[in-house]
């Protein structure tokens, strides 16, 4: 039983080490350059010859699904869990099990939607989306517009939007027979949504403690580690529709797929990146102006985006063997994975001799993570199941609500008033 947990490990790992990054960037496009290391991952450790010539689809769905959460501001919320009275600490930790298992039921349930793509039944992706935008819009304009349940006041409450789309999809899994990818849609959500409060604790503790490390790093860590945990369980323990490696991804959902994760999603993290796109421009132009300049580190990281675009691009455009072989999967994670930790120490400011402790810890995780995925321990044991039972999935929801409440009491114990916490009620 041990090594299917180590399966498991590694995508948490993965994705918690990856999330841990997108702190540097943030918002959506940071999120979904976590999300798509994240699928890569489960690919990769689950073997499965049919989801490695879907990796790439698999991963954008990913991304999509992860990266939708970033929309949500949730800096007010984590100043509630700091707060040293137990209706606001409480409220503060409970709204991030809710901010955070949105993340994991958009984010988990369009990955199992993907792996429950065949060629006998495929995604009405289309009607999908349409869906889910409708129901995004509707709910934030009924939930905030006319009911006014705002959570995080003065900011944004674009959790609606995605509390909305998460409803709709899990109405056109109930619908359309989806058992599956909705197993695995609750399960991320559950798993997220604790991590996330947790690691809200996680934080509280280390900042008492007065521990000298990047304590909202850990909390960033914390709800990757159980969303990607969770996901993986929920996906592992499901059984899934089986085909062969055929052509069910044609040349141009491939070639959609690569540009939407390897070009677009990288491109959109290196323009938002103020530290990265301004002295790049500010260095082109003293260039112009007196002839020469050192070579910025948004150079370099300007080069080694192109060249990750360069090679994935051959990777799976211009081989001739089969697409999905698990090589070419590890290949694609490897090269993903590391750019996106070469980013982050280049926006960290590397080049001025900056370097963090938490930038090495990633290094580790990586390391560690790519050592276990060469072992290749088993991965799907002999139970499997094929949906939840809704009574089983609300009394998880009723352990976790409780252990939140357990957390919160110890929380104001162990703590007067501290930097950064918000009062609400």
């Amino acid at each position: 039983m041990k090594k299917y947990w180590i399966n498991l490990l590694i995508v948490g790992m993965t994705l918690g080490t990856a999330w841990a990054i997108r702190g540097q960037f943030g918002h959506e496009q940071g999120a979904a350059w976590a999300g798509g290391i994240g699928a890569l991952a489960l690919v990769l450790v689950a073997g499965r010859k049919d989801w490695n010539a879907r990796a790439l689809a698999i991963s954008l769905a990913s991304a999509i699904g992860w990266g939708a959460g970033g929309m949500i501001s949730y800096g007010q919320i984590v100043g509630y869990g700091r707060s040293d009275d137990f209706l606001n600490a409480s409220y503060g930790l409970l709204m991030l099990l809710i901010i955070g298992g949105l993340y994991g039921l958009l984010g988990g349930g369009l990955v199992g939607l993907s792996l429950s793509s065949t060629n006998q039944k495929r995604v009405a992706w289309g009607p999908l989306i349409a869906e889910m935008t409708a129901g995004g819009i509707i709910a934030y304009y009924f939930l905030i517009g006319q009911l006014e349940l705002l959570m995080t006041p003065p900011r944004s409450e674009a959790w609606a939007v995605c509390f909305g789309a998460g409803i709709a999809m899990i109405w056109f899994m109930a619908r359309r027979q989806y058992a599956p990818a909705l197993r695995v849609a609750l399960i991320s959500a559950l798993g997220a949504g604790f991590g996330f409060a947790f690691g809200n604790f996680l934080q509280i503790l280390g900042n008492v403690l007065e521990i000298q490390f990047n304590m909202w790093n850990v909390m960033e860590y914390a709800i990757g580690f159980f969303g990607g945990t969770s996901m993986a369980f929920g996906v592992f323990s499901t059984k899934w529709p089986e085909e062969r490696e055929t052509a069910m991804i044609k040349p141009w959902e491939k070639r959609s797929a690569f540009f939407i994760v390897f070009v677009l999603i990288p491109v959109l993290v290196f323009e938002q990146s103020s530290s990265l796109i301004n002295p790049l421009l500010n260095g082109f132009i003293q260039i112009q102006q007196e002839g020469n300049a050192t070579l910025p580190g948004s150079l370099v990281a300007l080069i080694i985006l192109i060249v990750m675009i360069w090679l994935g691009r051959n990777k799976v455009v211009n081989i001739s063997s089969i697409s999905g072989a698990r090589q070419n999967v590890r290949f694609l994670f490897i090269l993903y994975f590391a750019v996106y930790m070469i980013f982050s120490y280049i926006v960290s400011g590397a080049f001025t001799g900056i370097f963090m402790l938490n930038h090495h810890l990633y290094v580790i995780n990586l390391m560690v993570i790519l050592f276990l995925v060469g072992k290749q321990f088993p991965v799907f044991p002999d139970n499997l199941h094929s949906g939840i039972q809704a009574s089983d999935w609300f009394k998880l929801l009723l352990v976790l609500v409780l252990t939140i409440l357990l957390l919160s009491f110890i929380s104001i114990l162990i703590h007067d008033e501290i930097g950064g916490s918000n009062i609400r009620f």
